[in-house]
Order: C-alpha cells, then structure tokens, then sequence
C-alpha cells in the first residue's frame, strides 16, 4: 500500500504507556476481531496451587528463579508492549495507523454526505498492555476493539506482529483491513445497526446472539471493502495488496481458528463468520463499493 507521505489522522489518543487493567470490554457493546483467546474456565484447585508452590520453593532453595524462567529473562514475565517493539518500529506503525484512519475519514465522509448524513469521525486510541474505555477495561489479548459507548477504535500496535506471526497475515494492506474493520463498526453505530443489536441481544439465547453477531461483523467486513474499493481507485494499492487482506480475512474466520487453537470447529460458536464467508463479504464491497451491496441481514450469508 503506497501510504507514505499522505494525510495523517488528528483523530489519535495516544495511552501508551499509561497503566490500566485488563479486563472484557464486550458485554458492554464492545465490537472486535477475533483472536482466539481463552475463555471461561475454572480457577486452579487447591491442590495444584500447594504443588505449584512447592515447586517454586524448591527452585527459589536452589538458586534458580522461576519467575525468570517463566518470563523469559524478564522479571514476573511482564515485557510491555513498548519493550516488544522497537521506536523505529513504533514510530512507524503509528504514522501508518494514522495515514489509513485518515484514508478512512475520507472515504466515509463522502459517503456519508452522499446520503445526506454528517460523519462524526472515531478517535483511534493507541494503547499498551491494558486500557479503559466506555465499554469496560479490555487487554491486549483482547485484540482491536470498537467501543460505541465511546466512540472510538482502541488497538494495541504490537497486534500487528501478532497478525503476520501467529495468524500468518502480513502486510500493511491486511493491518489496513483490522483498521477499516474496526471502523466499519463505527459506521454501524452511526446508521443504528450497533445500538439495534445491543438492544435485540438482551432478549437472544447464546446461539441466536452468534448468529446475529457473525451478520454484524460480517457487514463490517463488507464496509471494509467499500473503503478498499476508493483506496483503489485512488492508486494506492500495490501488486499483492487485496491478497493480503484476503488472506488476513481467511486467517481470522471462526473455523480457521478453531482448527489453530483447539484442533476442531464447533459451528454453533462462531460469532465473526467463516473464513469463506468473510473473505466473501469483504470481496462484495471492494468489487462494487456501494453500501446497498452490505446488507447481510436480508441476505444469506
């Protein structure tokens, strides 16, 4: 993606570095990307936290500290974010961050003028390791997030890494598609279609929720192509871009990473959409770049 040297974003709340505790943003409204992460669970047994606490014992008597083995050299195995990546590195993806919320400003202005209705454009807040936010406090395991309490896309920079490593999506065009995803959301929220679904979900069971949330983010996805689409047509796309943002949809369906994590797919769990299908709904608003083209809740998905 030819990004450089372009319009950067004001639109940027810059928390790095400041504490907050982690926590679960989305019973709150919060809107993200999928990661994979652990949840529920019960809490160790007593009888495994007395063996853990013999253990740690026996090392500490013999000079080895386990809390360095654990951490990596890193005492209590708490490396920030900012330690992660370097400030060249940093540096970067915050330029890159704030030249493609920009882009996105661009986009959906017009849109949205188009159709007769102002655009009140999201703060982007940067983060590390934990933040606070209208929807609750929320961890970097968390992934990119979109509060509409608030109105703004948090993201802690160092998923990026994550993304091309762990979900072998690489690319600046596949970070851009988690952008415009996110403030996909943020769209959403502004033509009713969040504060719809945060009031129908109240009375959903488990299932009818998923089923609902796989259309909303599906219709994200399908808003992140129509960015896609004018980005396009700006000239900004280089040779192998929109494969990058395929690839990184295919990464992030809900079959592709129950297959990673847990070996098996359990349909009846997924909340963003397979990987065909989101592949697909990105593929409808980068090919035809109109709104109409997004409806996933009076199609089939």
């Amino acid at each position: 993606m030819d990004w450089k040297g372009r319009r950067q974003s004001d639109n940027i709340e810059d928390r790095r570095g400041q504490s907050s505790r982690g926590g679960n943003p989305f019973g709150r409204g919060g809107m993200r990307l999928p990661t994979g992460g652990m949840r529920g669970g019960g809490g160790l047994s007593l009888k495994a936290v007395l063996i853990i606490g013999v253990i740690y014992l026996g090392l500490k008597l013999i000079g080895i500290d386990p809390l360095q083995i654990l951490g990596g050299g890193d005492p209590g195995g708490q490396l920030t974010s900012e330690r992660q990546v370097s400030p060249a590195r940093q540096d970067e993806m915050t330029q890159f961050v704030a030249t493609v919320l920009a882009e996105t400003e661009d986009v959906w202005n017009g849109i949205m003028q188009s159709q007769g209705f102002e655009y009140p454009e999201p703060t982007l807040v940067l983060f590390s390791g934990a933040v606070s936010s209208a929807c609750g406090n929320a961890s970097a395991a968390s992934g990119p997030f979109y509060c509409p309490g608030d109105q703004k896309v948090y993201i802690d920079l160092t998923f990026f890494d994550e993304l091309a490593k762990r979900f072998k999506a690489s690319g600046d065009f596949a970070q851009a598609y988690v952008l415009a995803h996110e403030v996909g959301h943020h769209v959403q929220n502004l033509i009713g279609v969040l504060p719809q679904f945060n009031e129908m979900r109240r009375s959903m069971s488990q299932t009818e929720q998923n089923q609902m949330s796989i259309r909303v983010e599906l219709q994200a996805d399908c808003f992140a192509g129509i960015w896609g689409h004018y980005t396009a047509q700006k000239g900004l796309l280089e040779s192998g871009d929109l494969e990058e943002a395929l690839n990184a949809a295919q990464q992030i369906g809900d079959d592709t990473i129950q297959r990673r994590t847990q070996g098996y797919v359990v349909p009846e769990s997924f909340n963003h959409g397979t990987a065909a299908q989101r592949k697909e709904w990105f593929s409808r608003g980068f090919d035809t770049g109109r709104l109409e083209a997004c409806d996933t809740f009076n199609n089939p998905v």
